[in-house]
Order: structure tokens, then C-alpha cells, then sequence
């Protein structure tokens, strides 16, 4: 029975092989959309599992008050560890002390390579179940030691064993190999650790981090600390025990802050690390959700094609039922029949889409930032893909094998008309206001987010990026030889200036809250963002003085001098801020200095370019100098100059690689997420429109056919190619047009909703939805035209012949 059906099936396709292109393109085009999202879904959904104790893994997090506001923060203070140790230890299997991870000097002979790693406790090969390939997860024990992943012990060794070998880390001290680790996946926030030294280590080689664990400051908020539980716990219990572990010893002057810890589980780091007032609110959760909405809908708009096509050619299939129903079966058959020529296009569309996915892989891959790949070997894809199969299948034939199986024998073999317009026409043209709906809205949605991209890339940044480039210092190397460089590259004409800073001039590393000034209310908490420069910063990255004057040297006094942006002087409401005086250091300290203000600067956008600006303070000092920042001289080729550049810090810094970046480029990473997130919604909209226009030809062209002879009588009487088209356009246009009474409204609430995210933000312009409704009408209008057109230009006399 089954193979008779499916050879009926096959006879259908190939007898109306226009309209079997239609339904098995579009959803061919449906199903690969829908595998791309799910192959992504799974990849998000699927973070950070590959590591053994994941449900067990958490970050130790803090809430403070700031100003009334809670703010949410991964960094902790040193002493925290040891609290936490010796008072809750019985809550946890491992704990683990960390720096932020960041590029560092590996050296092996005359080889230096900057690779990304961290410093880390002891434990913490055990709380990522490393896998060992030499040595073993102890291996950190020792101060002076090093753990490498296998990438790197590769570009550092060769073919040769580094175990024992003796590498120097940073320029600042020489750590053994004593072991070397499987490189951790992709879809992992550690993807980057290329290398692990002890945490001890690092305490060591950096007075300031001694220095803050022997007084005890609880006030120091510069690093991290992961954790796994102990087997008999669980996260919110071990949470509310730890939770007042800081509070309990900070000052008393610090508690009015009510820093409160929590433990934030590995398997949130991905999806839910978004915080506002202390309470979790998503996060990268909601493009998950997003694109599964999206793929869903694709999918549904390509079954759409199928309900529709195969319902209108109802007449067609009209006596084929009646005489089957006539000769005996049944309708439960007849819905077998119906329902298997649907899977069988659904099935063929299903190893297009397959091939499809395989060609358009590296593209999604590069766009996503992903590394996906069809599991073949996996079971669970196979039984994922024929349940993906059936319920496309279901969904695609369930209206069509019940509408064709629901036919009356006596009145189709009587030779009565099955009406397939009028009522019977209503649910098909339901159909097509759903798919353009979805479609107009993933238009709409994908125009406002590229517009938020561009609103926020042409928001004034307060300095001049244009040729500038960064290099960080990372190594004490470094040091010291800021008058040589800058001399011999200004003698080399490559550059215009130069200059150096504690932060890059994309970001800010350090903030204090220890100002004070005349004037100031006793009841707001300070919070700057602190940024060391050295003379020429100014004139290197270009920013645009307001008030005041730049750092000179010409004053001598100007290492007592501070410069600040329009922030700060709105955040200490400044009058005149020229000339005041700002006490930095604690209250009580007797070391507290006095700086006096001597410029303001327009606010320069260092951080996220969807925030506010914070109140910045900028100081000078040639000491904590992390960075260095060059202007290239624009009448030279780049190229040329970076080789000049390059080959004078090989000179003078020999022990360090030549790493730099461009500031312009590095502030467009900003936006690489929403930009990945508007290139994949644009591609999906219009894979959605593309489908929802192969069913409006398929439909243009059968309505021409049905209604060929009415048209030749309309031509005998005198109607123009003009009218006819009309004729046959109007009623999907007028289809589409409600399509966008509905989209637009739905459209402006949900992105309205998104934009709110967003402090910094583009407005919903009204020819935004003007602009997308009209291309909906014309590339409607351009679809329907070639078959109203045809229809229109046929002769008459063919059209009325009878047979």
C-alpha cells in the first residue's frame, strides 16, 4: 500500500514539475534556515558543558550600592579567598583565585610569543577537568610553574617534549613546564586559556596584589574567583551562606556600599549574566529565543507554500478523489495518500536543505563566530532529523489531505465545479497574510537594528581615531624607553606623536571612589573611571579640550595637576571646575594628595558606545604607563610606517613581539555582536521573503491558469493588458496590504520594547515602516506582474478554443 502511494506521489511531482520546484525549493530553503538556527541554538544552549563538574562550577559575584543604585560586578577583593576558606569551606570541593585573562609574553630561547592565558589558582585545572596529555592536574603546586595547552606547546617546542623546560612569563620571571593540556572547545569561555600559571605567582612578581592581601583590602575590587561545590550542596543554599562574607569585614566607612556575594552558575554565564538593580534580567537568552521564533516561522512560511499550492489545485486532484472514494476507500485512506505525497516532498527537501546547510556552513560560521558541523555520527541528530521530517511533514500536509480527502464523489464525477475561490479561497489567503506579516516584521526588525548599529558607530566619541594605533606593554621591557622610541620614530617621520597610558584608549581598567572636593554632597558615593597618561596624550589621540588647558610641559606643576570630561563635571556639579581642588585618597589617610583641575575635556567614549559615558579623571604619570599610543603621519603609507614601527621596537624591546592594534578597529568590535545578530536577522528575512514570493508566483500563476478563458472574453471585449493585470493583481496586493496593517503595529511594539535596552538609542522613525511596506508592495507586485502579464499577452483565440 505504502509503495503505491509513494509511486502516486511520484507520478504527481513529475506531472506539474513547476509547481513541485515551488513546494520543494521553498522548503528546502525553510528546512535548511530552521537546521542553520537549530545547529546555532544547540551550540548556545550547549555552553560550557563540555567541562565534567559543569552543574557544579560558579563564579563568585557581588551586588554593591552605588548612589542608590545596585550595580552588578565579577570582580572581588583578594582577601575574599581566605574567608572563604576558612569559614565556608566545607561548601566547596575547589576554589580558585584568577586574573582577567589577556595577552602575555611567552619566551623559550630567541621564540616570544604573545598568547592569551591567566593566572589561576592551583585548583583550578580541577574545577575545568583539564585533560592531561603530559603531567597531571597538580601541576600548578609549585610558584615557578606553568601549565600549556597543546597549541602552545607546539608553537613553542615543536615536535620537541616541553616537559621540564624553563620558559620566561612576561619578562618577569622564569616558570618550568609541568604539563601541557588538551586545548579547551570552542563553545567555552575559556576557549581562549592557551596557558595557566599560579595564581602565587603573580601575587609575587606584583607589589600591589601583596600589598592588598597582607592590609587586608576588602576595598580592592581587581579580580576573580571561581568555585565548585562539595557533593552534598547546591547553589542557591551555598549562596545564601556566603552571601554577607565581604559585608562582614569590610570598614566600617565601606558598608553603607551593602556588597552582597552570590554564586553565579557556569551554566548562566552564557545566557543569563545581564543585571539591572541586582536582579538577573536575561541576557544573551533572548537571541536564542529570537532566532528560534525566526526559524520556527521560516520554516512555517515554506508549509505555508505547500497548504496553499496544493489546496488550489484542488480542481485538478477532484476526480482522482471521487473515483477512489467511489471504488471503495475510505477517507483515512485517501489522507494516507495525501500525507505521503507530503512527506515524500518534504523528505526531498529535507537532503536539499541537508546540502544546502553543508555549502552555506563556513559562511554561517564566519557571520555567528561559530564552529558548527552536521553531527553525522551522532544518533541523537538522526532521530532528531526524521522527528524534524515528520512534523514538517505533518505540519506541511495536515490541511491538504484533510481538505482533498473531504470531497463529495457524486459532485465531482457529476462534473460539478470545486469551488477554489470565494470562501473556499479564504483560508489560502489567511495563509498568505501570515507569511507576509512574518516577513514585513523580520524586515522591519533587521532595518532597525542595522539603524541602532549606525546611531550608535556616528555617536561622538571625543577624540580623533583616525591613525591611531595601540601597543601594549607586555613586558617591564617596555619601560623606560618611551624618550628613546618616541625620538627615533619622530626622526623617522612615521609618526606625529606619541604618547602613553594606564588604559587602552578603548577601554578603562582601573576605577576609584576615593575624591573628594569642596563642595561635595556627603551623601553621594564617588565613582571615577581612573586613567594615567604621560605629555602629548592629548595631542596624540586627539581630544577636544572644552575648558581649560591640555597637560603641558611647560608646567612643572602639572604632576599635581588632573584633567577631566564633561561627566565628571557634571557628576561633582562643577560651576567652574578650573582651578578646583580634588583630595585623592582616603579621608583620614595622611599620604591623601591634592590635584587641581586644569582642563575639561569633551567626553571621550572608552567603554560600551551604548552607555553613558562615566566621569572620568585623568592624571598624569609616567609609572603605571600600560600602553602605548602612536599617531602614524598621514602622509605616509601605513604600511610602510608599521614596518618602520615594528622594526624600531624589535630594536629597542627585543624580548617582546611586535603586537599592535588599531583604535578605530578596536572600538568596531563593540558592535560586533549587534552586528552579527543584524546579519544573520537580515539573511533570515530574506530567505522569508524569497519564500513567501516562490508561493505568490506559484498562486499568480495558477489563479492565470484557472482564469484563462475569463480573460479571453474580457480581452474580446475590449479589455487592455493594463485592466487584466489589475484584474489579477489587485486581490494580492490587497492580501499583502492587510499583511502590513498587522506588521506594523506588531513591529514597532516588540523592537520599541528592544530599543528600551538601550540607554543610547535610534528612534522608530515612521518612514522606517513607510519604506518597508512599499519595497513588501513592489516586490508583491514585481512576483504577481510576470504571470498577469503572460496571462495578459495571451491571444485570445488560443485561450477560448475548445477542446
Amino acid at each position: 500500500m505504502l509503495s503505491n502511494y509513494l509511486k502516486i506521489a511520484w507520478r504527481n511531482l513529475l506531472r506539474n514539475k513547476g509547481y513541485s520546484a515551488i513546494n520543494i525549493g521553498g522548503l528546502t530553503v525553510g528546512m535548511a534556515v530552521a537546521m542553520l538556527i537549530g545547529l546555532w541554538i544547540w551550540d548556545e544552549l550547549s555552553f560550557n558543558k563540555s567541562f565534567a563538574n559543569y552543574s557544579q562550577i560558579a563564579q563568585v559575584m557581588q551586588h554593591q550600592v552605588f548612589n542608590g543604585h545596585i550595580g552588578t560586578q565579577k570582580d572581588i577583593p583578594t582577601p575574599l579567598d581566605t574567608e572563604l576558606r576558612t569559614k565556608y569551606g566545607g561548601n566547596f570541593k575547589h576554589l580558585a583565585m584568577a586574573t582577567s585573562e589577556g595577552d602575555r609574553i611567552l619566551s623559550f630561547g630567541e621564540k616570544k610569543l604573545a598568547r592569551s592565558g591567566n593566572y589561576m589558582g592551583p585548583e583550578m585545572p580541577e574545577i575545568l577537568s583539564l585533560t592531561m596529555l603530559k603531567g597531571t592536574r597538580q601541576g600548578l603546586t609549585n610558584t615557578n610553574s606553568i601549565l600549556l595547552s597543546a597549541s602552545t606547546a607546539k608553537a613553542l617546542f615543536g615536535d620537541v617534549n616541553p616537559m621540564g623546560k624553563l620558559i620566561n612569563i612576561e619578562g618577569r620571571a622564569d616558570v618550568t613546564v609541568t604539563g601541557v593540556y588538551e586545548d579547551l572547545p570552542f563553545s567555552t569561555e575559556f576557549r581562549n586559556l592557551t596557558f595557566i600559571a599560579p595564581w602565587n605567582l603573580f601575587v609575587s612578581i606584583s607589589p600591589w596584589v601583596k600589598r592588598s592581601l597582607d592590609k587586608q583590602e576588602w576595598g580592592n575590587n581587581s579580580f576573580q574567583l571561581f568555585v565548585q561545590l562539595a557533593d552534598n550542596t547546591d547553589m542557591p543554599t551555598v549562596s545564601a551562606r556566603i552571601r554577607n562574607a565581604k559585608l562582614n569585614n569590610v570598614p566600617a566607612a565601606e558598608r553603607k556600599f551593602n556588597s552582597t556575594l552570590f554564586l553565579h552558575p557556569m551554566s548562566d554565564w552564557r545566557l543569563y549574566s545581564a543585571w539591572e538593580e541586582g536582579v538577573q534580567t536575561g541576557g544573551y537568552i533572548q537571541y536564542v529565543r529570537l532566532f528560534g521564533l525566526v526559524g520556527l516561522f521560516v520554516l512555517l512560511l515554506a508549509c505555508i507554500n505547500f497548504m496553499n499550492l496544493s489546496t488550489a489545485r484542488s480542481e485538478k486532484r477532484a476526480k482522482e478523489v471521487g473515483i477512489r472514494k467511489a471504488v471503495g476507500s475510505e477517507r483515512s485512506q485517501l489522507v494516507s495518500q495525501f500525507f505521503s505525497e507530503s512527506f515524500l516532498v518534504v523528505s526531498l527537501a529535507f537532503v536539499g536543505a541537508t546540502l544546502l546547510v553543508l555549502v552555506a556552513l563556513p559562511w554561517f560560521n564566519t557571520i555567528a563566530d561559530k564552529r558548527l558541523s552536521l553531527p553525522w555520527t551522532n544518533v541523537s541528530f538522526w532521530l532528531i532529523s526524521l522527528g524534524f521530517i515528520g512534523i514538517t511533514g505533518l505540519l506541511a500536509g495536515s490541511y491538504p489531505a484533510f481538505y482533498l480527502s473531504s470531497f463529495q464523489p457524486i459532485k465531482v464525477l457529476k462534473g460539478l465545479r470545486i469551488r477554489t475561490s470565494g470562501l473556499a479561497a479564504s483560508p489560502r489567503k489567511v495563509l498568505v497574510v501570515v507569511q507576509f506579516t512574518v516577513s514585513l516584521t523580520l524586515t522591519i526588525g533587521t532595518i532597525i537594528v542595522y539603524r541602532q548599529i549606525q546611531h550608535t558607530k556616528n555617536r561622538p566619541i571625543g577624540y580623533d581615531s583616525n591613525g591611531v594605533v595601540m601597543v601594549e606593554m607586555m613586558s617591564p621591557a617596555f619601560h623606560g624607553k618611551y624618550d628613546l622610541l618616541k625620538t627615533e620614530l619622530t626622526n623617522l617621520g612615521v609618526i606625529q606623536n606619541m604618547a602613553e597610558s594606564s588604559s587602552p584608549l578603548t577601554g578603562v581598567w582601573s576605577n576609584d571612589s576615593d575624591f573628594s572636593w569642596p563642595g561635595k554632597d556627603p551623601a553621594l558615593d564617588p565613582d571615577f573611571s581612573k586613567i594615567f597618561v604621560t605629555h602629548d596624550y592629548g595631542k596624540t589621540v586627539g581630544w577636544q579640550v572644552k575648558e581649560g588647558r591640555d597637560f603641558s610641559r611647560a608646567f612643572t606643576t602639572d604632576s599635581s595637576a588632573i584633567i577631566v570630561n564633561e561627566a565628571a563635571v557634571k557628576f561633582m556639579n562643577l560651576k567652574h571646575p578650573i582651578g578646583t581642588v580634588v583630595k585623592w585618597g582616603e579621608l583620614s589617610a595622611p599620604k591623601a594628595r591634592y590635584f587641581t583641575i586644569v582642563g575639561v575635556v569633551k567626553d571621550v567614549l572608552a567603554e560600551s558606545p551604548y552607555e553613558p559615558v562615566k566621569q572620568a579623571i585623568y592624571s598624569m604619570n609616567y609609572e603605571y604607563a600600560n600602553w602605548i599610543v602612536l599617531k602614524l603621519n598621514p602622509n605616509r603609507s601605513a604600511r610602510e610606517s608599521l614596518a618602520a614601527i615594528e622594526a624600531t621596537f624589535k630594536k629597542h624591546v627585543p624580548s617582546a613581539p611586535f603586537a599592535y592594534s588599531f583604535a578605530d578597529q578596536e572600538f568596531g568590535k563593540k558592535f560586533a555582536s549587534e552586528e552579527r545578530i543584524g546579519t544573520l536577522a537580515g539573511g533570515f528575512a530574506g530567505l522569508a521573503i524569497l519564500i513567501s514570493c516562490l508561493g505568490l508566483f506559484g498562486l499568480a500563476s495558477f489563479t492565470a491558469e484557472q482564469r484563462t478563458k475569463e480573460i479571453g472574453v474580457r480581452k474580446v471585449l475590449g479589455a487592455s493588458v493594463l485592466n487584466v493585470w489589475v484584474l489579477l493583481s489587485k486581490d494580492f496586493v490587497g492580501l499583502v496590504l492587510i499583511a502590513c496593517l498587522i506588521a506594523v503595529p506588531v513591529a514597532y511594539y516588540y523592537l520599541n520594547d528592544w530599543l528600551n535596552d538601550y540607554q543610547y538609542r535610534t528612534t522608530l522613525s515612521w518612514w522606517i515602516f513607510a519604506a518597508a511596506v512599499l519595497g513588501t508592495i513592489t516586490i508583491t507586485l514585481l512576483t504577481v506582474s510576470f504571470q498577469s502579464i503572460k496571462a495578459a499577452l495571451i491571444n485570445p483565440v488560443k485561450s477560448l478554443r475548445s477542446e
